[in-house]
């Protein structure tokens, strides 16, 4: 029987940009192996699972095309928008969903009849890189020149790891062409990690920081368009290792044509990131 998937662009208001979700809304009667199944013929970066919780407002299963995930952010973004759009919490606005990561609040915030999801992560960790910083701006196709040497390369979780990189500018932004078939054996602390360039030169000068992420080998794809759970480690890191702010703009996806936009909050261990989702098509999906 096939299996109708909903397909939501994160983290913008404009179809064809941001970051693909795929949503499957009742997925009661599909199995594990059948989930990846479907991820993998969706093909995104993540396809969402929706399930009722007894313990929280939902349950969400993310599903990359080559594993299950803990959490992801803008997968947690598309969903919630649906299902408001839906009617699914009768216009309550604070909720919770069950994920492989805890339970985690959620609240909508409605703007220009648009909802706003507000995403709690889980609290920030952070290891210190103890790699070689040559050999890992080799594999996304820079020179150890092109690092932002003022600033340190860590792992940092709010959920799902991913190292952060930060880098000199756009320029070299625009070079990279990671090989993420070596990451595991250069992230030997965390190899299932994504890397997460950063920077503080930006496109738009309303915004503070510029990223791009590059996906974990394990996941089945190369490069996140724009990333909810990094963007809140982003904003943990900026408050750790450069200076404490309230809220942080991020834009991401810009060299691969799907621009969008994330809001992160921090207070303490307090990480929260804001965006909302747009419709674009829906679709059936076979497996065996």
């Amino acid at each position: 029987m096939p299996t109708l998937v909903h397909h939501y662009d994160a983290f913008t208001t404009t179809p064809g940009r941001g970051n693909p979700a795929g949503i499957v809304f009742d997925a009661r009667s599909l199995t594990d192996d059948a989930m990846q199944q479907i991820a993998a013929k969706v093909g995104f970066n993540e396809t969402t699972f929706v399930l009722p919780s007894d313990r929280a407002d939902i349950k969400l299963r993310y599903f990359t095309p080559g594993s299950e995930m803990n959490l992801c952010g803008h997968a947690t973004v598309a969903s919630f928008t649906a299902l408001h759009q839906r009617g699914a919490f009768d216009e309550r606005t604070a909720l919770t969903v069950e994920t492989k990561a805890g339970i985690l609040p959620i609240s909508v915030e409605v703007r220009e009849n648009l909802p706003y999801i507000w995403m709690t992560q889980a609290p920030p960790q952070f290891i210190p890189f103890a790699g070689d910083r040559a050999a890992v701006a080799a594999s996304v196709g820079l020179e150890v020149s092109d690092l932002d040497d003022r600033l340190p390369i860590v792992y940092g979780s709010t959920g799902i790891w991913t190292l952060i990189l930060p880098v000199r500018g756009l320029d070299a932004m625009r070079r990279m062409q990671p090989q993420n078939a070596l990451f595991p054996d250069l992230l030997t602390q965390q190899p299932h990690a994504s890397i997460h360039p950063i920077c503080f030169e930006t496109v738009d000068p309303a915004v503070d920081m510029h990223a791009r992420h590059f996906s974990s080998p394990f996941s089945g794809t190369v490069e996140d368009p724009v990333t909810g759970t990094a963007s809140g480690v982003m904003g943990a890191y900026h408050n750790r290792y450069i200076r404490p702010a309230s809220e942080l703009s991020v834009e991401q996806g810009l060299e691969i044509g799907r621009a969008g936009r994330v809001l992160v909050a921090v207070d303490g261990d307090l990480v929260r990131i804001s965006g909302t989702a747009i419709y674009t098509a829906e679709f059936e999906v076979e497996i065996d």
